[in-house]
């Protein structure tokens, strides 16, 4: 089988189920950025779309949570999930690139994300700007929550910098944007790499 068969494999579908929220992700790591997504919580409907189309992937979000209360364990258990996915998607992670790199520019803010599928989990959350506390409803801290469960269960080396910005709104979309191109950065296959990319011999 080639690297191209195999490519389009990289296709992963979980489902989570718990007294506070139901959550249901799939994600093709090779698509074409559509994206269908339903969480209840608006603001993270419209970052989880443009994730999926910034990152060129497919992929299909719903969730149903107790946002009746807030909305942390809603967006804490996708970001749970999604990390789940993208690991599962990733399988042996053969042919991969393995590192991934992305600046971008929202208007003021301007974010990096800079990523290692290393199976070694780390979250460094580096946002200068002070946030405000809420973007309409949403609770601004839940983007660190989200990001640290994504790298947690993906296991991957995740690094958020963003040194400006003024509006919190722009600064969370930019870590968005960033946050996919990165990730397709890192899961894109190189022709030249054998096996995995890691003196280990194994990234899983």
């Amino acid at each position: 089988m080639n690297k191209l068969a195999e490519q389009k494999q990289r296709f992963a579908k979980i489902e989570r189920n718990t007294n506070e929220t139901k959550i249901s992700v799939e994600l093709d790591l090779d698509g074409e950025g559509i994206a269908e997504v339903n969480t209840g919580v608006p603001f993270m409907d419209h970052m989880l779309d443009l994730f999926i189309k910034h990152g060129l992937f497919n992929g299909k979000i719903v969730a149903d949570g107790d946002t009746h209360i807030d909305d942390h364990h809603t967006t804490e258990d996708i970001g749970i999930v999604l990390g789940q996915v993208i690991r599962e998607a990733l399988g042996d992670k053969k042919g991969i690139k393995r590192y991934g790199n992305a600046f971008v520019p929202m208007d003021d803010a301007l974010a990096q994300v800079v990523i290692d599928c290393s199976n070694r989990p780390h979250l460094e959350y580096r946002v200068e700007p002070e946030l405000k506390q809420k973007v309409g409803t949403f609770d601004t801290e839940l983007v660190h929550e989200f990001l640290w469960k994504l790298a947690l269960e993906a296991r991957m080396n995740v690094h958020v910098i963003v040194p400006y910005g003024h509006n919190t709104h722009h600064i969370i979309e930019a870590i968005f944007k960033a946050l996919a191109r990165a990730i397709d950065d890192a899961v894109q296959i190189d022709p030249r790499v054998k096996g995995v990319p890691s003196t280990k011999g194994l990234l899983t």
